[in-house]
């Protein structure tokens, strides 16, 4: 369903503090992946998922400082949850940019775990 929600908190309806709060801390994030981004440009398992990260950040930042908040919008209707005395009977609403983050973060973590590491060549020992 397309349902209009203005989240004035953070992601999954936080409310740690003011907009300001979530705009400020937004910024520094987003500078951290950046600079990440940078370091990894050349690897595209990394560099890609941090892309979307990035973007989606963009987006949502861009919401914050003209409407001093984010306007979400895609309301999905998945299975119950009860896990650990959590009982969600409905999923958050959410934007674009939240699923771009959500899905590169998957894609980040997987791509961490799960690819070949380039193996370590053992110390060679100095000859006279």
């Amino acid at each position: 369903m397309l349902t209009l929600v203005y989240n004035e908190g953070g992601a999954l309806g936080t409310n740690f503090g003011s907009s300001v709060y979530y705009l400020v801390s937004s910024l520094l994030v987003l500078g951290f992946v950046l600079y990440y981004l940078y370091l990894n440009r050349h690897n595209r398992m990394i560099a890609w998922p941090l892309a979307f990260i990035s973007g989606g950040a963009l987006g949502n930042i861009l919401d914050r400082i003209r409407l001093d908040r984010v306007i979400d919008f895609l309301d999905v209707d998945f299975f119950d949850v009860d896990i650990l005395g959590l009982h969600l009977e409905r999923w958050w609403t959410f934007n674009i940019a939240d699923a771009a983050i959500t899905c590169a973060i998957i894609v980040l973590v997987g791509s961490l775990l799960f690819s070949p590491k380039a193996p370590k060549s053992p110390p060679t020992a100095e000859q006279p």
